[in-house]
C-alpha cells in the first residue's frame, strides 16, 4: 500500500468516527430534552393539582411580619401568610420594588353602568387555579360582576346633598386579593366597589357615648391624589360595641350549596373548615340547623343546641358535592325551618355558603329576592358567604345579603374565615341599627364641589333620607363605616362650615328612629396629609388603589407607584399590622401586573 492510499484510508476512518460521535451526542441531547420535558410536565401537573390549602414551606421574613404576636392561631396564620407571599419576589423581608410606568389603566367615563357576564356553565370539578404551560395561573372563568359606574364631581350650587345607605360589606377587597395573589393578574374593573375596599380595614374611631348606637367622626386633609388644592374628607361612623357574652342568643340556619360546582377548587372543604371556626365561637344558648341544596334540598340537621358540638360538626363533615344548583328550593326550605323554630327574643339568621350559581328551578334573581324580602318582614335575616373563583356570581350574592338585611363576605382562605367568624362574629350577627342612612350637606358658601368615592350602588334619593319606609343599610355591633369625599373649597374661603353630616337609623333595641349630626369647619382642616392619622392615610391609599383598579376617570393620571409611596411608610407607623403589610404587597403586585 503506497503512502497516498494510506492517507486516504486514515481520512475516511476519521470522517466515519466524527459521524458516529455526532449521532451519539444527538441521541444524548434528545434523551435529556425528553427527560426535561417530562419533568416540566410533571411539575405543571403538580402545580395544577395543588390547592390553596396545601402545606406551606418554611416562612420568609415577610410572612412572619404578617402575623400578630401573641395570636392563639399563629400556626394557621403562618400557613396562610406563606401561601400569600409564595413566588411573589420577597427579598429580605419585603418584595422588590415593581417596575411601574406611573400610569394607571385607561379612563372609565363617570356614571357608566354595564353588566359583564361570561356564560354560567356548570363546571366539572376542575381544581383552581390551573396553570398555563409557562406556570402563570389560568384566569378564572365564568365570573359574574356588575359595573355600577363612578360618581362624578357635583357642584354644590346644583346639588349640595349626598345621601347613601351605610355599608359594611368587604367582599370586593378579598376578591381583589385573590386575583392579585392567587391568579397573578389585575382584577376586572367591575370587581371593584371602592367602599368595600376602604371598609375592609379596622380603624380606631371614637366609640359612641351613652345609649347612642353610633358616633360620628370627621377629619380632613389635603388630598394626596387627584386635583391640586383639593381636600379629602373622612366621614367615620363607629357602632356601639357589644361583648360576645351580651349579644342575643342566635338561631343560625346554615344554607350550604353542595352542588357539583362546589367540588371545584375544594370550595366545599373550605366551607367545612370555615364552619368549624364558627361553631367553635357559638354560645351554649345558640342553636344551629343545616339545610343543603343541589338538584333538591333537604334538612341535614334540625336546630340543635350549639353545646352539641360533635353532632353539628359530624353533620358538616359528612357533606359531599352532588348535582346541579337549586338555590331557590334551598332557601324556601331554610326559611320554613327558621320560621318553625324562631323565638321572639333573639337572632334568627340564614347563612348562605355558596359560589352563587343558580341554575335549576327558580333562578331569576327577582323571584329569589322577593322570597328574601318577605322573610325579613318576619324577622329572619340573611347573610351570604362567597367561595371559589371561576363560576362565581358576585351580583347574586351581594343582592341576597342586601335584601336580606345581612352582610356579604367572600372567603378566599381560612384566615379570612377566621376574621369573619371569630374576630367579628358578634358584629356579623347582632344588628344595632336598621335602615341606617347618611346624608352630607355641603355648604355652597364654603364648598365649591365634591365627589363621593364609591357607594354607587348604595345611593339614596336625597328626599328619601327622612322617609323611614325606604330600605337602607343594617350595621352590626362594633362595626365601623367610612366614606371618603374629595372636595374643593370656594376660592378665598378661610372660615365656615364645610359640611354637616347627618345619620338616621332605627335603633335595634328601642325600635325608635334616631337622627344625629355633626359639623366640620374650615378650621378643622389639617394643613398637610402628613399631619393626618396613619389610618386616614391608609384609607386614602386604599381609595386611590380602588380607583386605579376600576379604571376610574378620576384616577387616569394616578399610579400604583404613588399609592405605594403613601402606603409604605405605614409599615413603620402601624407596626405589626398584618392588614397594612398585606395591602402594601397588593399594591406592589398591581404595579407589576399593570404593564403586562
Amino acid at each position: 500500500m503506497n503512502r497516498r492510499t494510506l492517507w486516504l484510508l486514515v481520512g475516511l476512518l476519521a470522517v466515519v468516527g466524527i459521524v458516529v460521535l455526532a449521532v451519539v451526542l444527538a441521541g444524548s441531547r434528545d434523551s435529556d430534552d425528553s427527560g426535561g420535558e417530562t419533568q416540566r410536565q410533571e411539575k405543571d401537573e403538580q402545580t395544577a393539582q395543588t390547592s390553596t390549602l396545601s402545606t406551606p414551606s418554611p416562612p420568609s421574613t415577610m410572612t412572619q411580619a404578617l402575623i400578630v404576636p401573641g395570636d392563639a392561631d399563629a400556626a394557621d396564620e403562618l400557613a396562610f401568610a406563606e401561601e400569600y407571599v409564595a413566588d411573589s419576589g420577597v427579598v429580605d423581608g419585603l418584595p422588590a420594588e415593581p417596575a411601574v410606568d406611573g400610569q394607571g389603566a385607561a379612563a372609565n367615563a363617570p356614571g357608566a353602568v354595564s353588566a359583564t357576564a361570561v356564560g354560567m356553565v356548570q363546571p366539572q370539578g376542575t381544581p383552581a387555579p390551573d396553570t398555563e404551560s409557562e406556570g402563570t395561573p389560568v384566569p378564572p372563568d365564568d365570573m359574574f360582576f356588575e359595573d355600577y359606574g363612578v360618581n362624578p364631581f357635583l357642584d354644590t350650587d346644583d346639588d349640595r346633598l349626598s345621601t347613601f345607605a351605610m355599608d359594611v360589606d368587604t367582599a370586593s377587597y378579598t376578591l381583589v386579593r385573590s386575583y392579585l395573589m392567587d391568579y397573578e393578574q389585575l382584577p376586572p374593573p367591575e370587581v371593584i366597589r371602592s367602599e368595600e375596599m376602604i371598609n375592609y380595614f379596622d380603624v380606631d374611631y371614637e366609640n359612641p357615648g351613652g345609649d347612642d348606637a353610633f358616633s360620628i367622626n370627621l377629619d380632613a386633609a389635603p388630598a394626596p391624589f387627584g386635583y391640586e388644592g383639593h381636600y379629602l374628607l373622612r366621614v367615620g361612623l363607629q357602632g356601639r360595641y357589644i361583648a360576645p357574652e351580651d349579644r342575643d342568643p342566635a338561631l343560625l340556619i346554615f344554607v350550604i350549596d353542595v352542588s357539583g360546582s362546589m367540588d371545584r377548587g375544594d370550595r366545599l372543604e373550605l366551607v367545612k373548615k370555615a364552619l368549624d371556626l364558627l361553631v367553635g365561637e357559638l354560645r351554649e344558648d345558640d342553636r344551629v340547623g343545616i339545610v343543603v341544596y343541589s338538584e333538591n334540598s333537604r334538612v341535614v340537621l334540625d336546630p340543635t343546641p350549639a353545646s352539641n358540638t360533635d353532632t353539628i360538626l359530624n353533620a358538616i363533615h359528612a357533606l359531599r358535592p352532588e348535582g346541579s344548583t337549586n338555590v331557590a328550593d334551598g332557601l324556601r326550605l331554610a326559611y320554613d325551618l327558621a320560621q318553625k323554630n324562631r323565638r321572639d327574643e333573639g337572632i334568627t339568621r340564614l347563612v348562605v355558603l355558596s359560589d352563587g350559581v343558580a341554575n335549576v328551578d327558580v333562578t331569576g334573581p327577582d323571584e329569589i329576592l322577593n322570597l328574601v324580602r318577605d322573610s325579613v318582614e318576619d324577622g329572619i335575616t340573611l347573610s351570604t358567604i362567597g367561595f371559589g373563583m371561576g363560576n362565581f356570581n358576585d351580583v347574586l350574592m351581594e343582592q341576597l345579603a342586601n335584601d336580606g338585611n345581612g352582610n356579604y363576605y367572600y372567603v378566599d382562605t381560612l384566615r379570612e374565615a377566621r376574621r369573619i367568624f371569630v374576630h367579628n362574629l358578634t358584629g356579623t350577627l347582632q344588628v344595632i341599627g336598621y335602615d341606617a342612612k347618611v346624608q352630607v350637606d355641603f355648604d355652597p358658601a364654603v364648598t365649591d364641589r365634591y365627589r363621593l368615592i364609591g357607594y354607587e350602588n348604595r345611593a339614596i334619593a336625597d328626599e328619601d333620607f327622612r322617609d323611614d319606609t325606604v330600605d337602607a343599610g343594617e350595621v352590626g355591633a362594633g362595626h365601623s363605616i367610612t366614606a371618603l369625599y374629595e372636595l374643593a373649597l370656594e376660592e378665598g374661603v378661610s372660615e365656615g362650615v364645610v359640611a354637616t353630616v347627618y345619620i338616621r337609623y332605627q335603633d335595634a333595641d328601642t325600635r325608635e328612629v334616631v337622627e344625629v349630626s355633626r359639623d366640620i369647619t374650615v378650621d378643622d382642616l389639617l394643613p398637610s396629609i402628613d399631619d393626618a392619622a396613619p389610618d386616614f392615610r391608609l384609607l386614602a391609599a386604599a381609595a386611590e388603589f380602588s380607583e386605579l383598579l376600576r379604571e376610574s376617570y378620576w384616577a387616569q393620571d394616578g399610579s400604583y407607584a404613588a399609592v405605594l409611596d403613601l402606603a409604605k411608610p405605614l409599615l413603620d407607623d402601624m407596626p405589626g399590622n398584618e392588614e397594612v403589610a398585606e395591602f402594601v404587597e397588593l399594591v406592589r403586585l398591581a404595579g407589576r401586573y399593570v404593564d403586562r
